[in-house]
């Protein structure tokens, strides 16, 4: 009970951490479209503390409804279709963060991201951390942790990567890696992240 009591606070830390980190790689004035942007709470942390202009792309009418009553710039639609309509180099930074892991096509979307922008923000969930492999291991069961916190069958996510998988994925791609920042239980973290990082948040370029 006590645990179930200080879940939801250790999971708002773990989201403001995020948030915190994204923002610190924003420059001031940037231009930036946030994919799956849900509530927009980054959005207007990156508004109000980086005086950037931003835009976000959600599919859940609830939270566009949310990023409205904030005042905030948002279209509602699928990320994998929705940045046909933009021109190339529209932004300085396109963020995917806590989205990737729900995306299909993530060729297209990290290319039509980099397309229309200079960088791509990436932060996502790291599947090969420890209590995963543990769950994975001894108990023979797919891992409900903090970082991913649904049951198989009511999951939205789709693809299940490490941090090494998306250091190969950009190796493969020919992609920069710019910065790399991992997040374990109490902050940041820099020893073998791949096994004890609860999330990564990446920043590429072509």
């Amino acid at each position: 009970m006590y645990e179930d009591r200080l879940r939801p606070a250790c999971e708002t830390m773990r989201e403001r951490l995020d948030h915190r980190i994204i923002c610190d790689m924003v420059q001031d004035g940037a231009r930036v479209l946030d994919l799956g942007c849900g509530d927009g709470s980054l959005m207007s942390l990156l508004v109000r503390e980086r005086r950037a202009s931003v835009q976000g792309i959600e599919l859940d009418g609830e939270a566009v409804h949310r990023c409205v009553e904030k005042g905030l710039t948002v279209f509602q639609g699928d990320i994998e279709s929705g940045l046909a309509d933009y021109p190339d180099g529209a932004f300085d930074d396109v963020i995917l963060n806590q989205s990737m892991q729900e995306v299909r096509k993530v060729d297209l979307v990290i290319g039509e991201s980099l397309r229309v922008g200079r960088r791509v923000i990436v932060g996502f969930p790291n599947f090969a951390h420890l209590p995963s492999r543990w769950t994975i291991f001894f108990r023979g069961r797919t891992p409900v942790t903090r970082s991913l916190p649904h049951h198989w069958y009511e999951t939205p996510n789709v693809r299940f990567l490490s941090i090494r998988d998306f250091e190969d994925f950009c190796g493969s791609k020919d992609l920069r890696v710019l910065k790399a920042v991992y997040l374990g239980a109490d902050g940041t973290l820099t020893c073998c992240p791949n096994l004890f990082a609860r999330d990564a948040v990446f920043a590429v370029s072509k």
